[in-house]
C-alpha cells in the first residue's frame, strides 16, 4: 500500500526563539514545537516533568462525595468490593484501590469478570449471585460502571451503594450511583479527560487522603506515600495508550523510573520472564514486554493470575507466576496468528473488500479475548476501520479499532440501532451484535464511516518531524531527545528524514531484522551510522541505497555498551 511522506514544517521563527529563550537545540526546539509546546517554561515542565507539576484531582466530578462514602465505609467497617476490568488498566487499577484502602485495614475484596464467561462490566447477575449473598455493602468500580445502569439499580434494591471510577466516553444519563467519578462524563470540566482508568482510581486515592488527613488520622504518624504506586500507574497508563501529555506524561516518568529500580518485585520478575531487564526498562519495554504478558491472563484464562502476580512480595513465587503468563502470552500468540492468517486468506479471496473503508469480519471459532489485537494490526496492515467478531449462541461478541483521525466512537454511536452494546474510546471499542444482525450492522457501519470520512482518511501517512542529515547527529543531540521520553499516544517518538542514503553493509539477524551501516551522499564527509530495520523480507535483495528514508535515533544498550543507531521505519 502506498503511503503518504509528510513532513511537518513549523514556523522558523518559533522554533528560533523557543531555542533561543529555552537554551536548546534547534533540533529539540522543532520537536517541540510540533508538538504544541511553544513557551520556554511548559517546554522545561515537558522535558522535566515532576510529581509537584500535578494538578489537584479535587476538581474531578463526584471525587469528594465518593471519598466522603469510602470514609464512611471505613468507619463503619462495612464490606468493600472492588470491580474491575480483565485488562492492565484494570488489574493495576484494582491494585491500587485495593491496596490502599487494606493499609488502613478496610475490609475489601476484589472482584475480576472473566472476559468469555461474563464479559465486560458489572452487571446485575453480578449483584444477584455474587454482591448480595455475599453482604457487601458498597463496590467500588474501576474502569468500568459508566454503562451499568440495570447493575446500579439492582444494587440499590439489595441496599448496597454503588461508586463508579471510569475513564471510557459515555452519554448522559448516567447510573443512579453515589458518585460516577469518570473525567469523559459530559459534565465534568475537570480537564483530566486524558486520564487511563488506573490515572482516575489513583486521582480518587489522593482525593481520599485528603479527607482521610482532615479526620486528624496521621496526625501523630506518616501519611501514605502515593508515590509508591506510580509504577502501577505507568503500566496501566501505557497500557491503555492513554495520551502521553499531561499528568499521564508525568506520572508515567515518576512510574518508569520506580519500575527501573526494581522496587517491586513482579514487575522485576515479569521483565525476567520477558527476556529485558527492568533496570532499562522503558515505555516501549513496558507496552511491548510487560503489557501483553499481564493482559494475556484475561484474554486466555482469567485475570485474578494477573492480580495476584502484581500484589506477590515473594521474589520466587513471583517468578512463577511471571513464567505462567509468560506461557499464556505465547499462546496468545499463537491465537492471533492464526485469526490473521484466516483473515488474510479472506481478504485474498475477495480483494474487492478492500474498495470498503471499513473490514468488519466474524467466525464462530474466533477466540474473542484476542479480537482487539488483530483488529489493531488489520488496521496496521489495511488501514480500514476493523471490527472483528466471535459468534456464538445467536451474540457477536466483538472488538473494533480505528483508524487515526477518525471518531471510532462516534462512528458506532450513529449504528447504536444495530448494536446491543458498546463502549470505548475514539480509537477502540468493544460491542455486542447480535448475529441475526452482523449484516445490518456491516452495511449500517460501512455507509456511516463513508459519510464522515474522507479518501485520504484512509492512505496510510508517515509523518515525520524534521530532515536531518547524518552529520547532524551527534551524542549530545541523542541524549537531548531522551528528554522527550516517554513516548505514546500524543507524544510519539521523533521521527526524522533523511535522503541520498548509501548502505556500505547489511545482514539478517534473527528471522527478519536487517543490520547495516549507512553513510549519506552530500559532496563531503559523511558520518557512518548503524542502523536496524525490523520485519523485513528476509529474501529480498540486500539494498545497495536508499533515496529517501524516514528513521528514528536510539541508543543501543549491548553488553554494557551503548551506541547510538537509526531504528528505519520506512526506505526507499
Amino acid at each position: 500500500m502506498d503511503k503518504l511522506w509528510e513532513i511537518r514544517t513549523p514556523r522558523p521563527e518559533m522554533v528560533q526563539q523557543l531555542a533561543r529563550e529555552a537554551r536548546i537545540d534547534p533540533i529539540l526546539a522543532t520537536l517541540l514545537v510540533n508538538r504544541g509546546i511553544f513557551d520556554p517554561a511548559e517546554a522545561e515542565t515537558f522535558m522535566s516533568p515532576r510529581l509537584n507539576d500535578l494538578r489537584p484531582p479535587f476538581a474531578l466530578k463526584d471525587a469528594p462525595e465518593a471519598a466522603r462514602r469510602i470514609l464512611q465505609a471505613l468507619v463503619r467497617r462495612e464490606k468493600i468490593l472492588i470491580f474491575g476490568d480483565y485488562d492492565v488498566d484494570g488489574v493495576t487499577s484494582a491494585v491500587v484501590v485495593h491496596d490502599f484502602l487494606k493499609s488502613l485495614g478496610a475490609d475489601v475484596s476484589v472482584y475480576i469478570p472473566h472476559r468469555v464467561r461474563e464479559g465486560y462490566g458489572l452487571k446485575p447477575e453480578h449483584v444477584t449471585r455474587y454482591i448480595a449473598p455475599e453482604k457487601f455493602n458498597l463496590v467500588i468500580t474501576v474502569d468500568c460502571g459508566s454503562g451499568s445502569h440495570e447493575a446500579v439499580t439492582a444494587a440499590a434494591r439489595h441496599g448496597i451503594d454503588v461508586i463508579i471510577t471510569d475513564h471510557h466516553r459515555v452519554d448522559a444519563p448516567l447510573p443512579k450511583a453515589v458518585a460516577v467519578v469518570n473525567p469523559n462524563r459530559p459534565d465534568c470540566s475537570s480537564g483530566f479527560g486524558h486520564l487511563a482508568g488506573v490515572g482516575v482510581a489513583y486521582f480518587l486515592v489522593i482525593v481520599l487522603r485528603k479527607h482521610l488527613r482532615d479526620t486528624g488520622l496521621w496526625k501523630n504518624g506518616p501519611e501514605p506515600n502515593l508515590k509508591a504506586f506510580c509504577d502501577l500507574v505507568a503500566l496501566g497508563t501505557v497500557a491503555d495508550m492513554a495520551p502521553m501529555i499531561r499528568e499521564n506524561r508525568i506520572l508515567t516518568r515518576e512510574g518508569l523510573t520506580l519500575i527501573q529500580s526494581g522496587r517491586r518485585i513482579p514487575l522485576r520478575a515479569l521483565a525476567e520472564s520477558s527476556g529485558t531487564g527492568y533496570e532499562s526498562m522503558d515505555a516501549e519495554g513496558v507496552a511491548f514486554r510487560l503489557s501483553p504478558r499481564i493482559n494475556a491472563a484475561g484474554r486466555i484464562d482469567h485475570a485474578e493470575l494477573a492480580f495476584d502476580l502484581l500484589r506477590e512480595t515473594h521474589l520466587h513465587a513471583a517468578r512463577e507466576k511471571a513464567g505462567r503468563l509468560n506461557t499464556l502470552n505465547s499462546h496468545r500468540q499463537r491465537l492471533e496468528k492464526q485469526i490473521l492468517d484466516a483473515i488474510d486468506h479472506r481478504i485474498q479471496r475477495r480483494p474487492e473488500i478492500l474498495k470498503n473503508r471499513t473490514l468488519v469480519l466474524w467466525d464462530p471459532d474466533w477466540h474473542e479475548g484476542v479480537l482487539g489485537i488483530v483488529a489493531s494490526k488489520v488496521v496496521e496492515k489495511y488501514h480500514r476501520m476493523a471490527v472483528l467478531f466471535s459468534t456464538r449462541d445467536g451474540m457477536g461478541k466483538g472488538s473494533a479499532r480505528g483508524v487515526p483521525g477518525l471518531d471510532l466512537f462516534g462512528f458506532l454511536g450513529a449504528c447504536r440501532e444495530c448494536i446491543e452494546d458498546f463502549g470505548g474510546h475514539e480509537t477502540a471499542a468493544g460491542l455486542k451484535v447480535r448475529s441475526a444482525d452482523l449484516e445490518s450492522f456491516t452495511e449500517a457501519f460501512e455507509t456511516t464511516v463513508r459519510g464522515k470520512s474522507r479518501p485520504e482518511d484512509f492512505i496510510p501517512r508517515i509523518l515525520i518531524d524534521c530532515e536531518l542529515d547524518l552529520d547532524q547527529i551527534t551524542t549530545e543531540l541523542a541524549d537531548a531527545l531522551e528528554r522527550l521520553k516517554p513516548h505514546g499516544v500524543g507524544n510519539p517518538s521523533p521521527l526524522f528524514f533523511a535522503k541520498n542514503i548509501r548502505v556500505l553493509s547489511s545482514r539478517v539477524v534473527g528471522k527478519s531484522h536487517r543490520k547495516m551501516r549507512l553513510c549519506q551522499n552530500t559532496g563531503g564527509r559523511s558520518r557512518i551510522l548503524d542502523a536496524i530495520q525490523f520485519n523485513i523480507d528476509p529474501d529480498r535483495p540486500k539494498p545497495e541505497a536508499f533515496s529517501r528514508m524516514a528513521f528514528r535515533l536510539s541508543w543501543n544498550h549491548w553488553n554494557g555498551q551503548k551506541t547510538l543507531q537509526a531504528v528505519v521505519q520506512e526506505a526507499e
